[in-house]
Formats: structure tokens, sequence, C-alpha cells
């Protein structure tokens, strides 16, 4: 199998989804990072609302799932996270395409939420409190990219910088679900619960999604019902010609599809 990456920087090329990816959250990371520098309280409170607090989003903030992962609090959060990103989503680009890979993570990121969701809800119900950690950060993404790799592209090696040595992808994410699994019994467990749901949604997203992304796969399936609403029209239109020709003492034959059936011109069968 290939090796990937045979030198410390041998990114992948910074172009289509990865480009867009990566230069939304620098955007947002400096956008953010001037407001907080604004000296109004409220106007850091705002900045604030765009992390992801499950009692928040279960109180209306329902748009917090789509911009948490744009949230980066230090730069060396933004910095490690943004080169895994260019890394894991441009590797994946070059073999499945930016409609894919921008399924891939958009899916990995909302199913973050979810599962950070789903965890307190049930530490609601069952009465146990869970350490309020607001999640930031597009992790659960970069946890779905990995999980995507190493189920598709599992036998490709990645070089562990600074290390001189490789690891195969499998084992890269096998470890980091370790990791995550031994964080859930931690201090961060929502964190690291929210973590194995960003795989988890890759992992369905890479079984359950079209080849060429979910929006050509959508938009695949919406030509398909106006195709079979214009055949339906086309065979009802048809019937009620037949019944027409009928009375002028003619028959007209048509197909499934409502196309007229061309006749033998010696066949004197077809007039009544």
């Amino acid at each position: 199998m290939p090796r990937f990456g045979s030198t410390p920087f041998a990114f992948p090329e910074f172009r289509g989804a990865t480009r867009r990816l990566i230069l939304w959250n620098l955007a947002a990371y400096f956008l953010l990072a001037l407001i907080q520098m604004a000296a109004a309280p409220a106007v850091r409170a705002i900045a604030d609302s765009f992390q992801f607090t499950p009692a928040d989003f279960l109180h209306g903030s329902l748009w917090q799932p789509l911009t948490y992962s744009l949230v980066h609090p230090t730069l060396w959060s933004a910095l490690f996270e943004l080169l895994s990103l260019w890394f894991l989503a441009g590797f994946l680009e070059s073999y499945r395409g930016a409609n894919w890979v921008t399924g891939l993570y958009v899916t990995s990121v909302l199913g973050t939420a979810a599962a950070a969701t789903a965890i307190y809800a049930c530490s609601q119900t069952l009465g146990f409190a869970l350490p309020a950690i607001p999640l930031t950060g597009c992790f659960g993404g970069i946890f779905g990219l990995l999980a995507a790799i190493g189920v598709h592209y599992g036998d490709v090696q990645f070089m562990l910088f600074p290390l001189p040595m490789g690891i195969k992808a499998r084992y890269l994410a096998a470890i980091y679900a370790l990791v995550a699994v031994a964080m859930v019994f931690s201090e961060e467990s929502m964190y690291a619960f929210a973590q194995l749901g960003g795989a988890l949604a890759g992992l369905l997203f890479i079984r359950l999604a079209p080849r060429r992304g979910l929006s050509f796969g959508l938009s695949e399936r919406w030509y398909g019902l106006r195709n079979r609403y214009y055949r339906w029209k086309r065979r009802r239109a048809a019937r009620k010609f037949q019944v027409y020709m009928r009375r002028q003492g003619r028959t007209v034959r048509f197909d499934s599809n409502g196309r007229p059936i061309e006749d033998d011109p010696n066949d004197k069968s077809r007039w009544n």
C-alpha cells in the first residue's frame, strides 16, 4: 500500500472542500478573536453563544450544532485542528471528491453535537451530574474523517510527525478511539462521548451515503421523483388521447411510459 506523507511536511493539495473548510474556520477564528477583544460583556456573550452547550441547545439555541465547530479557544488548538483537517480532508478529497468530504465532515460535526445532547439528557434523566464543558472546535469532524480513512484506506501508512516512523491508518484510528473511550471515565466524559459520536456519525455516513456525496444523492432523488411525475402525466395524457382517437374511429397504442408505439404502415388492423 502507498505511504502517505513520506516527509514531515507532505500535505495534500490545498483545494476544493478542504480549502473551503479551512478558510471558514480561519475566518471564524479571527472574527471571534476580534469580538473577544471588545470591552463590552454583552459582545463577548454573543461570541460565547456560538459554543455548543446541550442545556442551551435544548432551551432554544438551535444554531449551536452548526457554529461550535468554528469556535477555537486558543491559537494552538486552532493550529492543530486545522492542520489535521487539511491533512485528512485533503487525503480523502483526492479519492472521493469534494461533495463527499463535505457531507462526511458536516455529518460528523452534527453527530458530535447529537452525542453530547444524548449523554446530557441521559444524565439529567438518571440524576447524575456531568461537568458542563462547552464543546468547541472541529474535533468531531476530524474524528469522522479519520474513521473514514481507517475503514476505506486502513493499510495506508501515515508518518508520525516529528517521529521518523509510520503507522497504518486503521491502527491510528483505533488508538484515537481507545483514548476517547478512556476519557469517558474522566472529568471530560461529555467531550469524549461527543468525539465517539462524531466517529459513529462518520461511519454511518460512509455506509449509507451515495458514492458522490449527499448533495449528489439528494439531487438524483429529486430528479428521479420529478421524472416519475412527468412520466405519470404523459401516461395520463396518452390514455385521454386513446379515448379521443377511439371516438374518431382510430386506434393508437402507447408503451408503459406513455410514448407512442410505431405501427407497421402495411398493417390494416390499426384501423377500426
